[in-house]
């Protein structure tokens, strides 16, 4: 039997219905949730991202500015950018686009963020507040992995998750909110010996290494839960994820898809938290 699909774009769909609603209510009583994008150069994928978002929030009832600089922007040119926004009422919201070109020190750039209108969740205020359990903003893709466990009614509490990745972005958040949920964690990272080892105990595993399908179904325990956070393109121009789908699928008992997995789930997570945000500012 292969596995069961968590599908990303049907969940989104859903939340993103739920979105638009409570946008619209807010709205109504005078404060319409407001999301700027900052997006530095062109580079290909983040002009989808991009692209992405903005018409996201179109649908979901949310205010989008899309800022555009040059690849040759100063740091102090977008730090002045963000200050602006920070001070502007109808923004909610700040997310600049990773990565930035090599002249911009992107930890300097996140920090000048007010953590108020942090929605990725990438500040060290809201980092450190998620280390104890009481983030204003949880990162946007481990948030989105939390929700699909929880759209299957997943008992997280006592059974064990295994992340490979320790990045920022992804695998520490996601320890730490499965940490928070009861699971009992193990972080892979590209130093660990015979990751094999670890993941086959995993009745969770979630995977962000950006590895073209380094997961094998020879790595995965029968029936586990198995998250792809991973998005590659191959010569021949398809995607794929760290997972190799087409094999594990008849392993694992769930398993999310690339691409339609985790992606959506990100920007409706990005969307959730700019709601939040602007319910914040709104009491």
């Amino acid at each position: 039997m292969p596995a069961k699909l968590l599908d990303g774009n049907l969940l989104s769909r859903q939340l993103r219905t739920e979105i638009a609603t409570a946008s619209a209510l807010l709205a109504a009583k005078g404060t319409k949730p407001g999301l700027a994008v900052i997006l530095v150069g062109e580079n290909p994928a983040s002009e989808v991202y991009v692209r992405n978002k903005v018409k996201a929030c179109q649908d979901t009832n949310i205010y989008s500015e899309l800022i555009r600089l040059p690849v040759t922007v100063s740091e102090e040119e977008l730090l002045l950018q963000i200050s602006a926004l920070n001070d502007n009422p109808k923004i909610h919201g700040i997310l600049v686009q990773l990565p930035l070109p090599k002249q911009i020190d992107s930890h300097r750039v996140i920090e000048s963020i007010a953590p108020m209108k942090d929605v990725d969740g990438f500040h060290v205020a809201n980092a450190g507040a998620l280390m104890t359990g009481k983030p204003l903003f949880k990162p946007c893709t481990p948030y989105g992995c939390m929700k699909m466990l929880e759209s299957i009614d997943y008992p997280i509490r006592g059974s064990r998750a295994v992340i490979v990745g320790a990045s920022n972005i992804v695998g520490k958040p996601m320890a730490m909110l499965l940490l928070q949920a009861g699971a009992t964690i193990t972080i892979c990272n590209s130093k660990t010996k015979d990751i094999a080892a670890h993941t086959k105990e995993a009745d969770i595993l979630v995977v962000a290494t950006g590895i073209p399908k380094m997961i094998t179904a020879n790595m995965v325990k029968p029936g586990a839960v198995v998250i792809d956070v991973g998005i590659n393109r191959l010569p021949d121009g398809k995607l794929c994820g760290d997972v190799d789908f087409d094999g594990v699928k008849y392993v694992a008992g769930w398993i999310s898809p690339v691409p339609g997995g985790v992606g959506p789930m990100t920007i409706t997570m990005l969307l959730q938290n700019t709601l939040e945000a602007a319910n914040h500012f709104h009491h």
